[in-house]
């Protein structure tokens, strides 16, 4: 299991200004990738404000537990081999006997989450750019779930403060404007009408 603290500032962004970054990504080519995301039906790792993914690729997946912390969230990374991420997604729920995963099976059953319960809700499509910019990670998301397609600028920087200041001035120099954007899983809980 691969554990790091990822920090991140992002905005949603209108059709417009989703084109307009697009001609700075140009070089890069887009990868898509899925979402699939796993919770109780009464939604106990969200009332921990925890959330859990199984990330599908072309050829490879991983299965991500994210943990807020005071300043962005700890991710433990698992390695899926496209067979076990399949195997996952059509039984629907995780296995409970599988050695790759029990790491963290154990860490969520500190949080008194009965793992039993977890299943897959769903999922969400992202056509993704990414790349190494002097501000930090960048990624331009088209996003796609629920019959819904929104836009967003992530920046993944190691220090908070001054990754949010230079991400401020990315979006100033660019005539961006900042828009709020809730974490990609509460938006799709929301769209299924899992919040209250």
């Amino acid at each position: 299991m691969k554990t790091n603290l990822e920090i991140e500032y992002k905005t949603l962004l209108s059709l417009p200004e989703f084109d307009h970054l697009s001609k700075l990504f140009s070089h890069v080519k887009p990868i898509r990738q899925t979402n699939h995301y796993l919770d109780s039906p009464d939604l106990q790792l969200r009332k921990h404000k925890l959330s859990l993914r199984i990330r599908t690729f072309d050829k490879a997946a991983e299965l991500t537990l994210k943990i807020p912390q005071q300043v962005g969230n700890l991710e433990h990374n698992i390695y899926l081999t496209s067979e076990e991420a399949r195997s996952i997604l059509s039984r629907q729920q995780l296995p409970e006997t599988c050695a790759n995963i029990q790491e963290i099976l154990d860490i969520l059953r500190r949080y008194s989450i009965a793992t039993s319960d977890i299943q897959i809700l769903g999922s969400l499509t992202t056509t993704r750019r990414e790349y190494q910019t002097e501000i930090g990670l960048m990624a331009l998301d088209k996003n796609e779930y629920a019959g819904k397609i929104d836009y967003e600028l992530e920046v993944e920087v190691t220090e908070a403060v001054s990754g949010q200041k230079h991400f401020e001035h990315f979006l100033k120099d660019n005539k961006i404007e900042y828009r709020y954007a809730r974490s990609k899983v509460v938006r799709f809980l929301d769209s299924m009408g899992k919040l209250t």
